[in-house]
């Protein structure tokens, strides 16, 4: 079987299940699969793909069809630029979470403290992007810090990035330039409505609070309450935030003595980070 018809029958298989960008994630899977760069495909479409990839290939569209999230199929997503492992352990990295990297970057720091790191995706790329910095990269999951210590190595920051297990400040020593964290905000009532790729399959305790109040502000509180006994003077706190939060996060973020407080609109122009500066 040529790859042009391969691709067309997993696209099919896809778009029978209603599923979003179906030739898009075909595509990726098929990449994958022949162990190409998604970039090559279309240079390869009019190839043969040998057995054992059309056996890969199709085990993929299973996966997908079974609403597993791309980026954990093929176990990676690129963030920032950079590859990033996934696993079911971890958040899916977003473009959308980039725009809270681009805000710290415009920011001058040389520590760094990221609260529930997840894949590490965030901290490790402004450490990329800072070589002079070093970070602490904190989360509650065991297997999630494993991801992060893996992506670290990988990307050659091992030396510069530590991890360490906690739930939110309570192993962290120290003061940072910048804190950052994209913690879980999704309300309780609302977790069940979620896309099955997110509700399904990835960790629940990174999308809805533990200290769940019905409103997904719970982890901000926390975070507002003890960043300032953490920044060092003049430092950054940056957060990612769901639809609608922004003015309730900043307005805690107030309360906490934090000043020049900011929303910061993602590429759709919807509120996506909120940003405060220590005294």
């Amino acid at each position: 079987m040529l790859a042009q018809a391969l691709l067309a029958e997993g696209v099919a298989k896809l778009q029978a299940a209603s599923i979003d960008d179906a030739p898009r994630d075909a595509r990726w899977l098929l990449a994958h699969a022949l162990g190409i760069g998604r970039d090559r495909l279309t240079l390869v479409l009019r190839d043969p793909v040998p057995p054992a990839q059309q056996a890969a290939f199709r085990q993929a569209i299973d996966a997908r069809l079974r609403r597993q999230p791309v980026a954990q199929i093929i176990g990676t997503r690129l963030f920032w630029g950079r590859p990033f492992l996934v696993t079911p352990d971890v958040l899916d990295p977003r473009p959308e979470t980039e725009t809270l990297v681009e805000a710290a970057l415009q920011k001058q720091f040389a520590t760094v403290l990221d609260l529930g790191t997840g894949s590490g995706a965030i901290l490790l790329s402004l450490l990329a992007e800072r070589p002079e910095a070093t970070g602490l990269g904190i989360d509650l999951s065991p297997q999630a810090l494993q991801v992060a210590r893996r992506n670290a190595d990988a990307l050659g920051l091992g030396a510069r990035a530590r991890f360490a297990q906690s739930d939110w400040f309570g192993a962290v020593d120290g003061k940072f330039d910048l804190i950052v964290s994209n913690p879980p905000y999704i309300a309780e009532p609302d977790y069940a409505t979620l896309a099955p790729e997110l509700r399904d399959w990835e960790p629940r305790m990174a999308l809805v609070p533990a200290a769940c109040d019905g409103s997904g502000l719970a982890a901000y509180r926390i975070i507002a309450a003890q960043a300032p006994a953490y920044l060092a003077a003049k430092g950054w706190l940056m957060v990612e935030i769901g639809l609608g939060q922004g003015a309730d996060v900043l307005a805690l973020f107030a309360q906490a003595g934090l000043r020049h407080g900011q929303i910061i609109a993602d590429m759709s122009g919807r509120g996506r980070t909120v940003i405060a500066q220590a005294t």
